[in-house]
């Protein structure tokens, strides 16, 4: 362990004198950085925003980590967990030379200094969390609770990593961090990096204490030592004390990481072992003002965002922010041109062993394409439309089974999944890898090992923060799902969406793997589990993402599927969500044809349309695999009983299509939209989600008006899979009656058959809760010509 002398600790302490003073100018300062004149009420911002509290803290830990690295050549990123640390891991971003390197404009001068305290959230500015403008981070700061789960999924596959993951009091009252914890069942420490979780409590959140921040030391030592951390508790407000113990502290933790991971490394994979985790207690609000206006402000809640405020108008005020910006000594850390004197920038790491400028913190730098088996080869041989069923995952499952041996060497490919590979179909995984389990495994255990490479745990947050940590570091993934429980971690992919939002307008910021959400055991085939996993809602919350990352995918049989799923693990900075369901199913179409249909998006289906050479009278869409089969249906019982109604079938697999091309990339052209749906005719259209869904991307088209949408309307209940599409008006039958009220051709024979399909929907009524099963004719309906 390292001896630090009197006047390193020193140093390190003017180093987090020099990181605050920044930390405090970001937030009040819009002029006069150095506090070379008084300060005056024109260098103050005239709207101060960000928050102090948590501050100090962080950048004490991250002044002792730029030592750590130093001495021991360790590779280590810092993922900021409380919300708005943002000016701290600026501010030290800045000290050891990263920032300027990416922003040149920000030098590290007077000047640079300046612009770096005007752009603290201002208009046109930065924002107060850490987030994508920040070098070195993968963690969005204002989104609490998944730090650890990033963290982890960092770590995975990256042996020389250290992910020092510090978690705020806030923060770790939340359910996705709690469950973080966990993650050490699954880091296998011969093949993976480590995460040195810092839980630093300073005892409050916005306005009031935190539970963790109340709780006594034993308590908190059973509680993290129960999910088998190796605890270790440091507490005071001493500065020259803590920086002599934390560093000790620190040494000892890594010690012990590096302990485990030779061990395992020699002796392979007997247990998990006793990772360290820290607990840091120190003020809230550390080194700044202890009393304003008769109030304490240090170590209380006060101190959460603007310890001082109408700095501007109150002289009193402005006087203690001068006061307390000088107890920094900026004249001494800072030269007269405005940069950090040498003594203390060489206390910085250098190159890449930089934290802002390691390249696992800017992913796309390490990336590398996946080896992708030729998805052709898992095509299945449809000869005929709608005429054979088959389970469209499984295919994708055989071929991520051979994704992952393309991979092997790379090791830069999982598949994260609550605990349902099987059951999602995608079970051939299991021929070539295992589950990822680095617990006790008995005999019993199927295709359990700590090697595994297939991350089930029954938490959608864990599993997708683990993938977003693994794809931010430059690696590739899918996460499968229920349909229903995405919605469990659906702020997390409004956060990753608002991340690549950003991340591509960053020059320096390198493209990374897209997040690539498969949703299956969908709303419409869950009519065994019953109404709780019956919900489309992810479809609308990727709709409302930028065109730039969004994309929505349904493909409506297997081939469709894995064409589709190529494209999206080829692709970079997107969100592509694909949805379709596990059961057997009807198969529309060959390879090719499904290959030049996902390329298109949409199609008109000619083999299911009788307008050829004419205007059609109804155009019947459909967009998802259930909707697709009940208007295929549909389309032959009109044949079958009124051949002279010219119907049109257009299916569409890739969503963004039906938006016009100002809104997304992916939308069509209006004549060529059209082309398929007309200028004026009628468009009955059954869709997988939500009708607003489809009323929302076609506004704006010709006559819109015309779009008449049936989906899912919250009606589901345990019943057969008929009758969830009869419950939500979305049954053959009833888009029939719709075609048949639409069309504009008048015919005497409409008003029997809007009956004749009334009694079929009796009918069914009937046979389902007599007999419990959907009807011969519709269980076993196929194409006929």
């Amino acid at each position: 362990m390292a001896q630090l002398d009197q006047p390193q600790l020193e140093r390190m302490h003017r180093y987090w004198n020099a990181a605050n003073y920044l930390t405090v100018g970001q937030i009040y300062l819009q002029a006069n950085p150095l506090l070379r004149e008084p300060l005056s009420p024109e260098h103050i911002k005239p709207r101060l925003l960000g928050h102090w509290g948590t501050s100090p803290g962080l950048s004490f830990i991250y002044v002792h980590l730029n030592r750590l690295i130093k001495e021991r050549d360790a590779n280590m990123i810092y993922l900021a967990g409380p919300g708005h640390g943002g000016p701290a891991i600026v501010a030290n971003v800045y000290l050891e030379g990263t920032y300027s390197e990416v922003y040149p404009h920000i030098t590290q001068d007077h000047d640079g200094m300046h612009r770096l305290f005007r752009q603290f959230s201002t208009p046109g500015g930065i924002p107060s969390h850490v987030s994508v403008p920040t070098p070195g981070s993968i963690h969005e700061g204002g989104e609490l609770g998944y730090v650890l789960s990033h963290a982890f999924g960092a770590a995975f596959d990256n042996p020389d990593l250290v992910v020092a993951a510090v978690i705020g009091d806030g923060e770790a009252e939340t359910a996705p961090l709690e469950g973080a914890w966990k993650s050490l069942s699954y880091l296998n420490p011969i093949r993976d990096g480590a995460v040195l979780p810092i839980l630093h409590l300073n005892g409050y959140k916005i306005s009031g204490p935190t539970v963790l921040g109340r709780a006594s030391d034993d308590h908190i030592r059973n509680l993290i030592s129960g999910y088998g951390y190796d605890v270790h508790f440091l507490e005071g407000d001493d500065p020259m004390q803590m920086h002599r113990a934390f560093a000790e502290l620190l040494d000892t933790c890594y010690e012990k990481i590096r302990a485990c991971q030779e061990y395992a490394r020699s002796h392979g994979v007997q247990s998990v072992p006793p990772w360290p985790a820290i607990i840091l207690r120190t003020p809230k609000g550390w080194t700044g003002p202890k009393e304003v206006d008769g109030k304490r402000i240090e170590g209380t809640y006060r101190a959460h965002q603007v310890p001082i405020d109408g700095v501007k108008n109150n002289p009193e005020h402005l006087h203690m922010l001068e006061e307390w910006m000088r107890s920094y000594q900026p004249g001494e850390i800072f030269d007269e041109n405005g940069r950090l004197i040498p003594e203390l920038a060489e206390l910085a790491p250098q190159g890449t062993r930089r934290m802002g400028a390691n390249p696992h913190a800017n992913g796309g730098l390490l990336l590398q394409d996946l080896h992708l088996p030729l998805f052709t080869d898992y095509a299945l041989g449809v000869k005929k439309p709608a005429t054979e069923h088959h389970e469209s995952t499984r295919q994708l499952g055989m071929w991520m089974r051979d994704i992952f041996s393309a991979n092997k060497e790379q090791q830069n490919f999982r598949l994260f999944c609550p605990d349902e590979t099987n059951s999602n179909r995608l079970g051939n995984v299991f021929e070539v890898e295992n589950r990822c389990f680095v617990e006790p495994i008995i005999s019993d255990d199927d295709n359990l090992s700590p090697d595994g490479r297939v991350m089930e745990v029954l938490s959608e947050h864990l599993c997708q923060g683990w993938l977003e940590g693994y794809l931010l570091t430059g690696r590739h993934g899918i996460f499968a799902t229920y349909e229903a429980f995405a919605m469990v971690s659906a702020s997390m992919t409004i956060q990753h969406s608002k991340w690549m939002e950003e991340g591509i307008k960053l020059p320096w910021r390198a493209d990374i793997s897209s997040l690539n959400i498969l949703l299956t055991s969908t709303c419409w085939r869950n009519d065994h589990n019953g109404f709780s996993h019956q919900g489309p809602g992810l479809i609308d919350t990727v709709l409302s993402k930028k065109g730039t990352v969004a994309r929505i995918y349904l493909p409506p049989d297997a081939n469709c599927l894995l064409s589709v799923a190529d494209h999206c693990l080829r692709s970079r900075n997107y969100v592509n969500l694909i949805v379709i369901d596990k059961q057997p199913q009807l198969q529309w179409l060959n390879m090719q044809d499904a290959i030049d249909h996902c390329t298109r998006g949409l199609s008109t289906w000619q083999w299911a349309s009788n307008d050829q050479d004419v205007e059609p009278d109804v155009v019947m869409a459909c967009a998802g695999d259930i909707p697709t089969l009940e208007t295929i249906a549909a389309a032959w019982w009109l044949r079958q009983h009124i051949p002279e109604l010219k119907v049109r079938v257009v299916n569409v697999v890739d969503l963004m299509t039906l938006y016009p091309p100002y809104l997304h990339p992916h939308g069509m052209e209006e004549a060529k939209f059209v082309e398929h749906f007309t200028e004026d005719k009628p468009v009955v259209f059954a869709f997988h989600g939500y009708p607003r869904a489809i009323h929302e991307l076609v506004h704006g088209r010709a006559n819109e008006e015309r779009f008449h949408v049936r989906g899912f309307n919250e009606e589901g209940t345990t019943t057969t899979p008929f009758d969830m599409v009869v419950l939500n008006g979305m049954s053959r039958y009833h888009l029939c009656i719709e075609v048949l009220r639409r069309a504009r051709r008048v015919h005497g024979l409409i008003p029997a058959l809007i009956a004749e399909c009334n009694d079929l929907l009796a009918k069914h009524h009937t046979y389902v809760r007599a007999h419990l099963e959907d009807m011969p004719e519709i269980r076993d309906w196929a194409w006929t010509d």
